[in-house]
């Protein structure tokens, strides 16, 4: 029982300093401007849980007004 306990103990101790090393990070880009547009709208957020982050960009292109 004890040799399992430890066991347990030792790769629990494991996962978490594999964890705190380098967490996974999600990165998803939604870019839907034109190519030709030197200045597109974005929204751009980041969120970092502790175990897990996330990173979203999102672009687009407006209606420029002409007069």
């Amino acid at each position: 029982m004890k040799h399992r306990r430890r066991i347990a103990i030792a790769a629990t101790g494991a996962a978490l300093a594999l964890v705190a090393l380098r967490h996974p990070t999600a990165d998803l880009k939604i870019m839907t401007h034109e190519a030709r547009d030197t200045a597109p709208h974005r929204i751009q957020a980041a969120i970092d849980l502790g175990l897990v982050g996330f990173s979203i960009l999102y672009t687009w292109t407006a209606p420029r007004i002409t007069g």
